[in-house]
């Protein structure tokens, strides 16, 4: 009864052409293993290709003398890597970096959990497991920690117990989860398999000859693997040695491998100090492969001029993203543009017109209130667009439409890259509105220079005098108040720093009460329409003696004097609708040397994860 993926005759394979690593994205990661090697070595490098996503513990479960080992630890992967026994050799294990959700960061909450015969790892939330805890306690289990994953298995356990068919109780879990999970369980019982279970977080399976991975990015795969699968909602099943056998519903599946390369430098900071530094640094580049992509292609992207209404929904930067986007498209087309925060739009009452276009974008695809805002607009027969940068991830696989960003793999949690990328093909789809388009098609050919130009200044002598204060405000109006956003953003996730952005003709309506001597002010000027206006509400700022950083575009450098500013920086002018790219470059830069001084944790910010995998 089992489809067993042993050869490679007897599988479709696709192939897929991917340079570089850039997979499902998640909150929390999962690594599991079983093979010949020992595989604890294999599971705290998994573990380590995974830090990046966000994590406050970690801990590993192995077999060993016919019991599970755990071990887990509050902390960086480093602090369970030096409590690690490496003689406690074993060829079957599952690991986990937890970000707390129910329950504090402290190592009984800590992954593995275990009730009874099963150990468990677990990405997302069981919402019912509350009540699931009362069927328990009635049953006489004790619980030791404060989260749902150790609900979640003890009722596993529970099940087992019952029947001792772990195929037919994860079956039956498919039906008494509420929620969302990407589990790996290990049986006391069952010494030679790894068994699975996924609803809206992702989970994939890698394989070679002789071993199998089950992880929540391929990211944490062994440079050996050369093919996965991507397990779907509600499938479940187990891998062993050689065999894979993944079921939905009771029917045992077929499911069809994507070819694997692997990238050994994917994780490497090429020499920068930090990913985030190099990740600006790459942009240039990005830019240009993105030209040479799309620019002389532009017919083969959607034509959103068909639609009477667009919505576009997004998350963090990505949100900034579709404020940039609005703006644009308005601009060039006319077509009326509303942007929404996805975990608002998800509870919102739409009222949909007829021909409305839903964009949602996410650097991962796996944003969970991103996909819940697609769901509802797929049910009400919406037509969808995603703008993402992982390739077959779940937004990408459940939209009418895709179109790539391709920034490749973004270990930073702060994102500079992907940020870029999707106002690169927001930008795209509005220039391909607009008739005679060829300035506009010159212009990007000039953005790489022009990049890379702005990253190679100086810009300690810009900060050298913020990087101790508390509060500081971004302005800017129109498509500069997008930016804002976004640099804002910026400042807060990686230096700590109250930072908030308001569009510049709103000071006077209240928050102007908040700027006393030397508070700062870092302004945005490039719209040449409203330049003098947002001349104006600097001066009122200034007047109250704020400390002022002015990004002005060059030819806008005449009409600014001198008692406007304490630090001007100047950046090439280009037109409207392609300087949101060239501006955001210095407010990343700003924000990276204000950490930098600060001594801040610029890749791995506190209580931050990559992406949001649940609400």
């Amino acid at each position: 009864m089992l489809v067993r993926y042993i050869t490679k005759n007897k599988i479709k394979i696709i192939t897929k052409n991917i340079s570089y690593l850039e997979r499902l994205y998640f909150m929390c990661g999962i690594v599991g293993y079983v093979g010949k090697k020992n595989c604890l070595p294999l599971l705290i490098n998994g573990l380590n290709k995974l830090e990046y996503r966000g994590y406050d513990s970690a801990g590993i479960a192995v077999f060993k003398d016919n019991d599970i080992k755990i071990t887990k630890t509050v902390g960086r992967i480093r602090d369970l890597d030096d409590i690690i026994d490496y003689n406690d050799s074993s060829c079957i294990g599952i690991g986990h970096t937890r970000w707390a959700t129910h329950g504090g960061a402290v190592t009984v909450n800590a992954h593995p959990h275990r009730q009874g015969d099963i150990v468990i790892v677990h990405n997302g939330i069981i919402e019912n497991y509350l009540e699931l805890k009362d069927i328990l306690l009635e049953n006489n289990y004790k619980f030791s920690s404060e989260t749902d994953t150790e609900v979640a298995c003890a009722y596993i356990d529970y099940l087992y117990k019952k029947n001792k068919d772990m195929i037919s109780v994860l079956e039956q879990c498919t039906r008494d989860f509420i929620g969302s999970y990407a589990m790996a369980i290990m049986v006391c019982s069952d010494n030679d398999k790894i068994y699975v279970i996924k609803k809206d977080s992702p989970l994939v399976i890698g394989s070679c000859e002789g071993e199998n991975y089950i992880a929540s990015s391929t990211n944490a795969f062994s440079n050996d693997i050369d093919r996965y699968i991507i397990l779907d909602d509600y499938d479940y099943g187990y891998i062993d040695e050689k065999d894979i056998a993944i079921y939905n519903n009771g029917i045992l599946q077929t499911k069809e491998y994507v070819r694997f390369n692997s990238a050994d430098d994917v994780c490497d900071k090429k020499g920068y100090k930090h990913y985030m530094l190099k990740e600006i640094n790459e942009q240039g580049d990005i830019i240009k492969k993105l030209n040479d992509k799309y620019l002389n292609n532009l017919g083969e992207l959607i034509d959103i001029s068909r639609f009477n209404e667009i919505h576009i929904i997004g998350c963090g930067s990505a949100y900034h993203a579709g404020i940039i986007g609005k703006y644009l498209i308005e601009e060039n087309n006319g077509i009326n543009v509303s942007v929404y925060i996805a975990s608002e739009y998800r509870y919102q009452k739409i009222n949909y017109r007829d021909n409305t276009l839903v964009i949602a974008i996410s650097q991962s695809g796996e944003t969970a209130d991103t996909i819940a805002c697609l769901k509802k607009a797929r049910s009400n027969g919406i037509y969808t667009l995603g703008i993402v940068n992982v390739k077959d991830s779940t937004i990408s696989r459940i939209v009418d439409e895709v179109i790539y960003t391709e920034a490749g793999n973004e270990i930073a949690v702060a994102t500079t890259k992907g940020y870029l990328t999707q106002v690169y093909i927001l930008t795209l789809l509005s220039i391909k509105l607009i008739k005679d388009n060829t300035v506009f098609i010159e212009e990007l050919k000039r953005v790489p220079s022009i990049i890379d130009n702005l990253i190679n200044l100086d810009y300690n002598d810009l900060v050298k005098d913020i990087w101790k204060d508390k509060d500081i405000f971004y302005i800017g109006r129109n498509i500069d108040y997008a930016s804002m956003l976004e640099g804002a953003l910026k400042l807060k996730e990686i230096s700590y720093i109250h930072a908030e952005c308001y569009a510049a003709g709103e000071l006077k309506h209240g928050t102007i009460s908040l700027i006393e001597k030397n508070t700062c002010v870092v302004g945005l000027i490039t719209k040449d329409n409203i330049a003098t206006k947002t001349i104006s509400n600097i001066k009122e700022v200034k007047a109250r003696d704020a400390y002022v950083i002015l990004i002005v575009k060059d030819s806008l450098g005449d009409i600014i004097s001198s008692d406007c500013y304490d630090k001007l920086l100047l950046i090439d002018s280009v037109s409207d609708i392609i300087e949101p790219m060239i501006s955001v470059i210095p407010l990343q830069l700003i924000a990276y040397n204000v950490a930098l001084i600060n001594n801040c944790d610029i890749d791995k910010p506190r209580n931050l994860a990559k992406s949001v995998t649940v609400e």
